[in-house]
């Protein structure tokens, strides 16, 4: 082999080595250079997700890129700061805070939200609800919000409170009467009118009237008690106690008249009835003079007989009490009898004096009925005397007549008698103490008569 050859040998290996070497060399300053390249077009940013900061590097071009090379997927209702079509520069910040999924309820009105609010008051301003203190809210302002929360909130009503004609206001989410008095430190009791009732909802027009409960008498008839009203007519507390009024039945007040407290309210129960009853009519009495009768004698001529009619009467009667008897109609069934009557004139002439004999005094004659009386004597001008007796004889014009004073019923007027120990005399006088088995002497001299006394003596009535 000659040197040329051999020479061609080693210097062929070298030269490849030489040529591989700076290859490697240009790849590796390619590579710098394009590291060096592509890591100075970069920028950094500080990116915050969901309130956790870190610092990236990035080519992007936007915000939205920069957010989509992180493989966050953005909602319309996620927050980004600044918008996602921001040009991405060295050093910018970047925030995104996903929305959370809540249910919000406001005066019942329901629905589903996407949300970045911090707490429940957050929540209500950004959905320009201004809450107030009577509102209802839950939970409470300061809850935070998280993914799956539920928010009701309820506005206040205001409502309007009328206790016996004063009103009063109050705000409240309570819907039914009970609870709004209770709120409003209303007492309530169980005689007291409300409406709505208590428990009832509030009405469209926001009102509650209360009407307070107090005592009233009630008299109906003969009852009477103490009850509960409301203000009201007389006619309305009537019928709330469930007094029914009759047709003649009287109230004492105006049933117009508004019932205030302790009023007495009085129902007269009038009970009209008609009563048919037979009843007798006296008869008529007629006199006749009778100038054969004595004095102060009658004689029934004819028997009177009583007559028979029908009478109609309306009687009025005032809680079970009589108050009126009306005869409304009267009918003759029988027509009456008059009685006759005869009236003796025939005065008496006493023609016995007192100028008879002692015998004539105390013998007694023959015939007769006789029989034992007590005695007692009298003048003509004691007390109370007229001087005048039964029988029209005047005494004190002829004081020496003898006269006896009797009933009677035992010894006629008119009698001619026999008196022991006065001789004798008419029966022509009556005393008011003369009853029975007694007999009065007439003596002319006051003494004479109180000197007599009283004495059991014998008596003949001769005719």
């Amino acid at each position: 082999m000659s040197n040329n050859s051999m020479k061609n040998l080693f210097t062929k290996p070298l030269r490849n080595k030489k040529i591989g070497l700076a290859l490697v060399v240009v790849i590796f300053f390619v590579s710098v250079i394009s590291t060096v390249l592509f890591i100075g077009t970069k920028s950094t940013v500080a990116l915050t997700v969901n309130g956790k900061q870190q610092e990236i590097q990035t080519r992007a071009d936007t915000v939205g890129d920069l957010l989509s090379e992180q493989n966050i997927q953005v909602s319309e209702a996620d927050l980004v700061s600044p918008s996602v079509n921001t040009t991405i520069e060295d050093g910018l910040s970047v925030e995104w805070k996903q929305a959370k999924k809540i249910s919000i309820t406001l005066n019942g009105d329901n629905q589903e939200i996407y949300t970045n609010a911090e707490t429940v008051g957050d929540l209500l301003s950004e959905q320009n609800i201004q809450v107030y203190e009577a509102d209802r809210v839950s939970p409470s302002l300061n809850t935070s919000i998280e993914d799956g929360l539920s928010v009701e909130w309820e506005q206040a009503k205001e409502i309007t409170i009328t206790v016996d004609g004063e009103k009063q206001t109050i705000k409240t989410t309570d819907d039914q009467v009970s609870e709004v008095l209770a709120k409003a430190k209303i007492k309530v009791s169980e005689h007291d009118k409300v409406l709505p009732g208590l428990d009832d909802k509030i009405g469209s027009d926001a009102k509650i009237t209360l009407e307070k409960a107090f005592h009233v008498t009630l008299v109906n008839g003969v009852d009477k008690k103490k009850v509960w009203s409301t203000s009201t007519t007389v006619a309305d507390f009537l019928k709330q106690q469930e007094i029914h009024i009759n047709e003649f039945d009287r109230v004492e007040q105006r049933m117009d008249k508004l019932v205030n407290p302790n009023d007495v309210i009085q129902v007269v129960r009038v009970e009209k009835v008609t009563d048919v009853v037979e009843a007798a009519t006296d008869f008529a009495v007629e006199t006749r003079k009778d100038k054969n009768l004595l004095k102060g004698k009658e004689k029934v001529v004819q028997e009177g007989k009583k007559g028979l009619t029908k009478q109609t009467f309306e009687i009025i009667s005032e809680n079970g009490k009589q108050v009126s008897r009306i005869l409304k109609n009267e009918e003759v069934v029988k027509d009456s009898s008059k009685k006759v009557v005869a009236v003796g004139t025939k005065v008496v002439t006493a023609s016995v004096s007192r100028g008879t004999t002692s015998r004539a005094s105390n013998t007694s004659p023959s015939g007769g009925k006789e029989f034992y009386v007590s005695s007692t004597a009298y003048t003509a001008f004691c007390t109370g005397c007229s001087g005048i007796t039964a029988t029209g004889i005047d005494l004190r014009s002829n004081p020496g007549l003898k006269v006896i004073a009797v009933d009677p019923n035992v010894i006629p007027l008119g009698s001619k008698v026999w008196v022991e120990g006065y001789g004798y005399a008419i029966a022509g006088d009556t005393g008011g103490a003369i009853k029975g088995m007694k007999i009065d002497l007439f003596m002319a001299d006051k003494n004479q008569a109180l000197g007599y006394g009283r004495k059991q003596i014998k008596i003949k009535v001769i005719n």
